[in-house]
């Protein structure tokens, strides 16, 4: 350590120094500036001084003398604040011990004495304000004021001191209760201050020069990154090219060419390595790692798929190993960016190298070899470089298959990929799940794993394939998420709620492949409405919205393939119904009428608006009342009998009212206990009633005939008598003070009959 002065310092701190002396000095006139205005403010006389000389001003005589001879007598004391910063002692008391003066001319931004600017040409009345200026008065010559009586001095020069004055308070003094606005001024004997205003807020400080932008290109790193990007990429380039276009070419042995091969990826990597530890060198080192790294796995890829000198096992395991490398050193130098670029230009590449199915081996190998990566390192983007490659190339594959013919062996393989792909993608969300359960980029990347798996049942001709491959894609999904709906099993699994829900949207996708699959067109409603049976028990059970919206989707789908079979015009047509309706319909009807009303309880449990809106009740009621319709005509006609298709339509006529009485009946019986759900059982009760009429006056009048017309008619006018009887006696006793249900309730009434005696009672 030196002991010598640096100048440069000391240049520093002159500066310093001198910028602090301009700021005093701007502060010394401030407070001059502040002292006078203060002074004209308060309205203190200035009091000429007396002196021998015409026009020269004097002092004025104090109060308490009267003559000039009392004037005369008085002794002139020594001068406050001359210069020098001597202190003097008082005037009357000989012997008495030195005060300190109260300013000196030697201040800042002039003479200050007392709290007042001794340079000012006006002085303030000593006797009225307690303050002394002198040093203009010693300045010009002229005879000093006189000085105030110090505290306890009855007199000054033998003349006597009035009473001393109020202590003048400054406009602007802060209260001692803390902030101006919230106290009141202090009192001054002089009144209140007219035009007295609070202080001014203060000033923000000034914003500084903006910054200037500066360029993408000019910031730190980014030419570097881009030149190390280029750099690999043509690189690589090069290394393919000379292990494909070079064999086409017929440049070189097989030999030279793997072996210069090898070489330039060892040197490429050693060099990264050199470099990664100099100063600087982390974009360059980076660049030239992966870049070995991926020319290894080039080469590899090439002695496999080309040359054939590795059986395909021994070469994804010499590729298994190098990308486990490259993985590990990018772990070592906790460098993201080189692990990604190491597998998208491995994967980016090797299509170049090879378009055979053993290149969807070689990428899942890189999708593999990332998995155990993400236990300890949070690499988002590493989630993605893994499973696009594979996913994309599989997904490639698979579309061919199923746009072409291609061979059977071709086929297994491509099946096999697509499991292998959806497997280790599952495996590797879950894995890296349950370490963190915020991760969405993992289940992201699993759905799209899942979706060769998914397309890969079109492949098939042969529906039995198909089916399996689905209904195994689709028990696996869905036992996935089912697990996070089961506590105890999900506190050892831990597998978080996006994840789940991609795993039950896929596994849906796979069930209704697998329903399609199975069925034929008129079964297909009652495959797929047995699936949204299940979905929305287990909804209502476990309160699972997800769950809930999946069984939804299946009644919709349900609803409409139903539809497709049993359409209206079927329905109204006897020789159509005989054609295409049967025991399919009939469970299909049957099962549509179990959906609907689990649909209902499971919307009562589920918490939202939908659990008191009367639009689902709405959609219920007239989705109940086309399934009964459905299952009655198609009963009518299964059984065979002459009139069936006419009886099936006279017993839908009859529930649809039956089930408008019993809506009438529970509404009037709820009216007392729940308003709003009787409102609601009332208002439904009335519409299918009215339909129900609609139906029987516009078609069965028309096309029912004989006994069953008539038995028709009857029942539907003994249940509208029913319900007519029912609502009167209901509103009937509400009137007189019965409740609804009955049961009477205590309420005073005169009647005006008149008694035994005559008079009304």
């Amino acid at each position: 350590m030196t002991t010598s002065i640096d100048p440069a310092l000391l240049a520093r701190l002159s500066g310093e120094f001198t910028t602090l002396g301009t700021q005093l000095g701007v502060l010394g006139r401030d407070l001059r500036v502040l002292h006078e205005q203060v002074v004209a403010d308060a309205g203190v006389p200035v009091r000429p001084a007396s002196s021998d000389t015409p026009g020269v001003p004097g002092n004025e005589v104090p109060r308490g003398a009267a003559s000039g001879e009392a004037r005369d007598s008085i002794a002139q004391p020594p001068v406050y604040g001359e210069t020098g910063g001597q202190a003097f002692g008082d005037a009357s008391e000989p012997g008495a011990p030195a005060r300190p003066v109260a300013g000196s001319s030697s201040g800042i931004g002039g003479s200050v004495s007392g709290g007042f600017a001794g340079s000012s040409s006006r002085a303030a009345d000593p006797l009225a304000s307690g303050g002394f200026a002198g040093a203009g008065y010693a300045a010009s010559g002229a005879i000093p004021p006189i000085t105030p009586p110090w505290p306890g001095q009855s007199s000054v020069a033998g003349v006597p001191v009035p009473p001393p004055q109020p202590t003048y308070v400054p406009r602007f003094a802060p209260p001692p209760g803390g902030a101006w606005g919230g106290a009141q001024w202090p009192p001054n004997a002089r009144g209140p201050m007219p035009g007295a205003v609070p202080p001014r807020p203060p000033v923000p400080p000034r914003a500084g020069p903006p910054v200037p932008h500066t360029p993408w290109w000019q910031r730190d790193g980014v030419i570097s990154r881009l030149l190390a990007l280029a750099g690999v990429a043509v690189t690589l380039i090069g290394v393919a090219m000379l292990l494909v276009l070079a064999a086409q070419a017929g440049f070189f042995g097989p030999v030279p060419r793997v072996i210069a091969g090898a070489a330039l990826s060892a040197v490429l990597l050693a060099a990264g390595v050199r470099v990664f530890q100099r100063t600087g060198g982390r974009v360059g080192g980076i660049a030239l790692a992966a870049t070995g790294i991926a020319g290894a796995y080039l080469d590899v890829v090439a002695v496999t798929a080309i040359y054939h000198w590795l059986h395909p096992v021994l070469g994804l395991a010499v590729d298994f190993g190098v990308a486990t490398a490259g993985v590990g050193l990018a772990m070592r130098w906790r460098t993201q960016p080189l692990a990604v670029l190491v597998v998208l230009a491995a994967a980016a590449l090797s299509p170049v190298v090879t378009t055979r199915v053993v290149l969807l081996a070689f990428l899942i190998v890189l999708q593999l070899v990332c998995v155990p990566v993400q236990l300890t390192r949070n690499w988002p983007y590493l989630h993605v470089a893994r499973t696009l490659p594979a996913v994309l190339a599989t997904f490639g594959f698979v579309a061919g298959a199923v746009l072409g013919t291609p061979a059977a062996g071709v086929r297994t393989w491509v099946l096999v990929a697509a499991v292998a792909v959806a497997l280790v993608g599952i495996t590797g969300t879950i894995v890296v799940v349950r370490h963190r359960p915020a991760d969405l980029t993992a289940s992201l990347t699993m759905a799209a794993a899942l979706v060769p798996m998914l397309l890969a049942p079109g492949m098939y001709s042969e529906r039995h394939i198909a089916v399996s491959v689905a209904s195994i894609a689709a028990a696996v999904l869905l036992l996935v998420a089912a697990v996070s709906m089961a506590p105890k099993v999900n506190e050892l699994v831990r597998i978080p709620g996006h994840t789940a829900l991609v795993a039950a949207v896929a596994g849906s996708i796979a069930a209704l492949e697998a329903c399609v699959g199975v069925t034929e067109t008129r079964t297909l409603p009652t495959a797929l409405l047995l699936v949204a049976l299940v979905f929305l028990g287990v909804a209502g059970q476990r309160t699972s919205r997800p769950a809930a919206g999946l069984g939804a989707a299946f009644a919709v789908l349900g609803g409409l393939a139903l539809l497709s079979v049993a359409s209206p015009e079927v329905l109204a047509s006897r020789h159509l119904s005989e054609a295409n309706l049967g025991v399919a319909t009939v469970l299909g009807a049957t099962l549509a009428l179990a959906v609907i009303a689990v649909a209902m309880w499971c919307a009562r449990r589920l918490p939202g608006p939908a659990a008191g809106s009367a639009w689902p009740w709405i959609a219920a009621s007239v989705a109940g009342l086309y399934a009964v319709t459905t299952t009655t005509v198609s009963l009518g006609v299964v059984t065979g009998t002459p009139n069936g298709f006419l009886l099936g339509h006279s017993a839908a006529t009859i529930l649809w009212m039956a089930a408008a009485t019993s809506a009438l009946l529970f509404g009037l019986r709820a009216l007392a206990e729940a308003p709003a759900v009787a409102k609601l059982a009332l208002g439904s009760g009335l519409l299918v009633t009215a339909a129900a009429l609609a139906k029987l006056f516009l078609f069965d009048l028309a096309t029912l005939d004989g006994l069953v017309r008539v038995v028709a008619f009857l029942v539907v006018g003994i249940l509208l008598l029913l319900a007519g009887t029912r609502y009167a006696r209901a509103f009937a006793d509400a009137g007189t003070g019965n409740a609804p249900d009955g049961t009477a309730t205590t309420v005073t009434k005169r009647t005006e009959e008149p008694d035994d005696s005559g008079r009304a009672s």
